[in-house]
C-alpha cells in the first residue's frame, strides 16, 4: 500500500508497487485527464507533476511516488496554470486535443521555473511531448503568450 498526496488529497493506494502511476490515476481514481499515449514515457501525453516536476506517469511506478505530491491536469492552479490555459484558448492551440493535457502540464512546469523562456528554452522543456496534429508552432506561441500574461 502506498500513501500519495494526489491533487491535494492524501490517498492510500492498494496496488502492486510496480503499477504505473497512470493506471492508478485513470483506473483507480477516475482521473482520466491524464492520457495514455505510448506506454514507454516517450510521447508526453501522460505527463503529471510530482512535487512540481513534470514526469511521465506511464513509466513511473506508484512506489516511486510514495510520500510525494502528484498533481494532474484536473487540479492545476496558480498563476502559470491560469496563464497557460488562457493562452491555449486565446491562440486556439488544440486541434484533436489528445496530447494537450501533457503539453499543458509541461508548459506550466516551464513557466513556473522560467517566466521569460526563449524559443530554445521552450523547445528543451517541451521535447518529448509529441503532437500528432503538429501544432508545435501554436504551442510555442501560446507559451510566449502565457509568459506575457504572467507579466501583466
Amino acid at each position: 500500500m502506498a500513501r500519495v498526496l494526489i491533487n491535494g488529497e492524501e490517498r492510500q493506494i492498494e496496488a502492486a508497487p510496480d503499477t504505473p502511476l497512470l493506471w492508478v490515476l485513470r483506473d483507480e481514481l477516475g482521473l482520466t485527464g491524464t492520457k495514455f499515449g505510448c506506454g514507454a514515457g516517450l510521447c508526453g501525453a501522460c505527463t503529471v507533476h510530482v512535487d512540481g516536476v513534470p514526469v511521465r506517469s506511464c513509466s513511473t511506478a506508484i512506489e516511486d511516488v510514495e510520500g510525494s505530491a502528484v498533481t494532474t491536469i484536473e487540479a492545476v492552479d496558480g498563476r502559470a496554470a491560469e496563464a497557460v490555459q488562457a493562452a491555449w484558448e486565446k491562440l486556439d492551440v488544440v486541434q484533436c486535443g489528445y496530447c494537450q493535457s501533457g503539453q499543458v502540464m509541461s508548459a506550466i512546469a516551464l513557466l513556473s521555473e522560467n517566466r521569460k523562456p526563449t524559443d530554445d528554452d521552450i523547445d528543451a522543456a517541451m521535447e518529448g511531448n509529441v503532437c500528432r496534429c503538429a501544432t508545435y508552432v501554436r504551442i510555442r506561441a501560446a507559451i510566449h503568450e502565457a509568459a506575457k500574461i504572467m507579466e501583466g
